[in-house]
This record gives structure tokens, C-alpha cells and sequence, in this order.
């Protein structure tokens, strides 16, 4: 879409009400959604996101201060394919905020859009454990889907608040250029690990994976948030020492006691990954979610020789 397209989509949008705001307030249930609220909303949003980044999205305990700050919300933005199925849905019902209920301008699923990889075919059950039946919902850690989520909240503002729909617009093409740029810059930097295998916690990352061209070989997860038996870890170490599978990938907020078993034993090395803005303290922006995982891959693969 192009920003002539971008101002048209936003003046067919002003046909709906706008509010009168000081600051547009948004409230998502990740960081990683909260940061490309601030990139394109700028001086003119207050973004504060439920889940951090170093917490599993999965799985977050609902607090009553939540409920506050969605009951004060303008706009609401999930990431959706049921991510926050757990714990999302209950806290929107019980905020008595009519506005960021689902149909309404003030409720947005993040998702609508992008490109979603492992939609599943044929029956989904237990059996196959916390599969998502609506695809892989780890979708922002593509860059390119990234582009669409801040289009998307962009429009989502300007019809909110028409008084600085130019400025929205102006802050999605500030934030395209600068995102071009840096595709650029880690494609050339990741360029030379191309079909690196890889082993990972959990299946977070198709998308970074497809986006990169890492090879994602098997899981510490036996199946999507199944604990990994002893038979599963030894078939693991046995792989990772055959294929000479240089890493071991983990998302920060899971045990890595036995990741490291894996990665020691099996001769590759260990690597904390975060998924998402705020999973470690440096990670403020969405752009420096990449910086870190391209810097962190590099350095891993070149201490290795």
C-alpha cells in the first residue's frame, strides 16, 4: 500500500466518528505491539502494553490494574490467532469499556493482514499440543509483517483522531524508510548463515526463521507447550551432536536448565533469544529487537569459528 493509498483508506475511515483527544491511549497486551504504537503515533499516543516483553505471552496473570487501563483505553491492539486466548478475552468483558470490544473502532487485532505461516489443515487437538488453530501467532518477528501492523495502527489512529491524521501518516512513512534501511542491513549481516540449522524452545519463530533463512531442525518442546521428556532430550542430544547443529535458541523466560544440557552435551552453543521489545533491557524499540537477535546470532556463530 502507498501513501497516497495509505490517505485514502484513512479519509474512507473518517466517515466514522472521530473523538475529541488530548492523547490517544492505547493499550496492548504486548511490547512488541506497544513499540510500533509509539513509532507512529509519536507525541500524540500514550502505548503501555499488559504482557512485558520478558514474560510468556501465553500465559499472564490477570491483575485488576489491568482492568483499569483498559477501562480508560481508546484503543485496544492484540496480536491474536489466540495467543492471549488464556487471559486477554476475560479482562476485555469484564472492563466495561464498550469502545475496544471486538466490532468496535477501538478494538484492533494486530494480525488482520500479515502474513501468518502454519495454519494448521484437518482437526486440531490436545493430541497435538497448544497448536493454534489460526496459524503461528509469532507473526511480528518478521519485519515485513511488522510494516503492516504500524500501517495498520497508523489508520487505526487517524480515524481515532482525525486532528492529526497527517501526523500518523507522516510517522508511518518516517518509520518505512528507516525500516527499509535496517532490512538491508541485517540481511547483509546474516547473509553468510543462511541455512544455519538451529534448535529452539518453543516454535516461536517460523517467521523470523523464513525471513532470515535459519533452519529450525526440532524443539526442546516436544510438541507446542508439552514438557520434554528424558527419551525426548536424549533423541535431541543425540541429533544436535550428529548434524553438528551449531545452536540452541531459548526465549528468555523459559527454564534453561535443560536447553543448556542439550546445547553442552551435544557440542553446539547456548544462546538466550528474545522474541519480543523488553525482553532484555536494552530491547526499548521494534528495531532494536532485530539489532539484538542479529548481533546475538552473529556473535554465537562467530565465537564458534
Amino acid at each position: 500500500m502507498t501513501i497516497r493509498t495509505m490517505f485514502l483508506s484513512v479519509a474512507l475511515l473518517s466517515a466514522i466518528p472521530s473523538l475529541a483527544l488530548a492523547k490517544v491511549q492505547v493499550v496492548t497486551t504486548t511490547e512488541d505491539l506497544s513499540a510500533l504504537a509509539r513509532e507512529v503515533g509519536g507525541d500524540w499516543v500514550d502505548a503501555t502494553p499488559i504482557a512485558r516483553g520478558y514474560q510468556d505471552p501465553h500465559f499472564v496473570e490477570a491483575k485488576p490494574s489491568y482492568l483499569l487501563k483498559l477501562k480508560r483505553a481508546d484503543l485496544y491492539i492484540q496480536v491474536g490467532l489466540e495467543l492471549e486466548v488464556g487471559w486477554a478475552t476475560s479482562l476485555l468483558t469484564n472492563a466495561r469499556n464498550p469502545r475496544i470490544l471486538p466490532g468496535n473502532m477501538g478494538f484492533m487485532d494486530a494480525s488482520e493482514g500479515c502474513n501468518i505461516t502454519q495454519r494448521p489443515e484437518g482437526r486440531v487437538d490436545r493430541s497435538l499440543g497448544d497448536v493454534h488453530p489460526l496459524g503461528n501467532p509469532h507473526y511480528w518477528l518478521d519485519p515485513g509483517n511488522g510494516r503492516i501492523i504500524a500501517r495498520s495502527i497508523a489508520q487505526r489512529l487517524a480515524a481515532l483522531d482525525r486532528d492529526h491524521a497527517k501526523d500518523y501518516v507522516a510517522n508511518f512513512a518516517r518509520f518505512e524508510v528507516k525500516l527499509a534501511g535496517k532490512e538491508k542491513e541485517w540481511d547483509t549481516l546474516l547473509a553468510p548463515y543462511k541455512g544455519v540449522k538451529v534448535v529452539t524452545y518453543h516454535n516461536s519463530w517460523p517467521n523470523f526463521a523464513g525471513r532470515f533463512g535459519l533452519n529450525v531442525v526440532n524443539y526442546i518442546e516436544p510438541k507446542p507447550g508439552i514438557p520434554p521428556s528424558p527419551a525426548h532430550i536424549h533423541d535431541l542430544i543425540e541429533q544436535v551432536r550428529s548434524e553438528a547443529i551449531p545452536l540452541v535458541l531459548v526465549e528468555p523466560y523459559f527454564d534453561p536448565k535443560l536447553p543448556e544440557k542439550v546445547a553442552r552435551e551435544g557440542g553446539a552453543t547456548f544462546v538466550v533469544f528474545p522474541p519480543s521489545v523488553g525482553g532484555t533491557e536494552e530491547i526499548k524499540t521494534y528495531f532494536d529487537l532485530f539489532d539484538a537477535q542479529v548481533r546475538r546470532l552473529r556473535e554465537a556463530l562467530e565465537n564458534r569459528g
